[in-house]
């Protein structure tokens, strides 16, 4: 009798503090914008992903996609978006200048990536004269990128024609379809069209190695109301990255990367020699000045900010680590 009040007594007391105890803490929604699914500028982030990484900082990222990185910028400054993980650098530079509310945590790649593909009888830059090139935007990093490349070969604005397609993969159907003459495209599409027997006439690092060509940006109202939580996603992302450098994670990074952008695999091998031999993923999360800088003296010479050039003035205080 008495084994049988002391058991009731036991979980009356189990129930009791069921009742009281708080509830789990739900996980916090960070809604996060970018361009094209399949690009390797998110391969960090897939991999935060699908390691669990976010998960277990107790975030859940809902991941939109818009047709152009000003595109995403604009909806950052909105508010539609929470975060920006792998804008063109200049998008958020020239948003901030005219006032967006909007500024830069991380540089996610250290050099630009992409590389100029032509169609198989175009072998020279200077056989561009009077072709017509796709990039990403009329005012895209991707115009600035190619502009000056062209410049390097003695080819002025004029001398040839742009059309424009917001996203890699587009620009890349554009070019397999012939309705241009040469692309500007990012890993791994490039290497994907040279397998398809395009011409790879450079790479835009070689014109601007020390210029940043991606970073990430967010909307400064919401980074100031859950500054915790953007840390959390700033430690989480900064993981994959670490991840993405370990060699032992080779095959597994190019399977994550690879099943996103159905991409054929060596195509995909090759990009992933190409970002993680040429260290373009910056490692350590910090901002370097130096870089910001370069990006800020680019868009002042083509006229496109007028504003107060101190690189401080775009970055986010409190959150972003900053060196030289």
């Amino acid at each position: 009798m008495r084994t049988g009040t002391i058991a009731v007594t036991a979980t009356f007391l189990a129930c009791a503090l069921l009742a009281f105890a708080p509830a789990a803490r739900a996980a916090d929604i960070v809604s996060v914008g970018s361009v094209d699914a399949a690009s390797a500028n998110l391969w960090p982030l897939q991999i935060g992903l699908k390691n669990g990484y976010f998960d277990a900082a107790g975030i859940t990222i809902d991941l939109v996609f818009a047709q152009s990185n000003a595109s995403v910028i604009q909806q950052l400054a909105a508010g539609s978006y929470n975060v920006a993980p792998s804008a063109g650098i200049v998008d958020p530079i020239r948003a901030i200048d005219k006032g967006a509310p909007v500024g830069l945590v991380r540089i996610v790649i250290q050099a630009p990536p992409y590389a100029l593909l032509a169609k198989p009888e175009i072998k020279r830059v200077e056989d561009l004269k009077g072709k017509t090139i796709i990039v990403g935007g009329p005012a895209d990093i991707t115009r600035l990128f190619n502009d000056r490349m062209m410049k390097q070969h003695g080819l002025k604005n004029g001398d040839y024609d742009y059309i424009f397609a917001g996203a890699t993969s587009a620009r890349f159907s554009a070019l397999k379809s012939g309705a241009v003459d040469a692309a500007l495209l990012t890993t791994p599409f490039n290497f994907y069209a040279e397998s398809a027997g395009y011409n790879n006439l450079g790479f835009t690092f070689d014109v601007l190695p020390d210029m940043p060509f991606a970073g990430m940006a967010v909307n400064r109202p919401w980074a100031k109301a859950n500054s915790d939580v953007l840390k959390r996603f700033l430690a989480a992302y900064t993981k994959g990255v670490a991840w993405f450098y370990d060699p032992q994670n080779h095959e597994a990074a190019v399977k994550i990367q690879t099943d996103i952008s159905h991409i054929a695999q060596d195509d995909v091998e090759k990009a992933y020699t190409f970002l993680h031999d040429k260290n373009l993923f910056e490692p350590t999360g910090a901002v370097s000045r130096k870089k910001i800088a370069t990006a800020i003296d680019a868009l002042r010479q083509l006229g496109d900010i007028s504003g107060d050039s101190s690189v401080d003035r775009f970055l986010l205080p409190g959150v972003t680590q900053i060196s030289e």
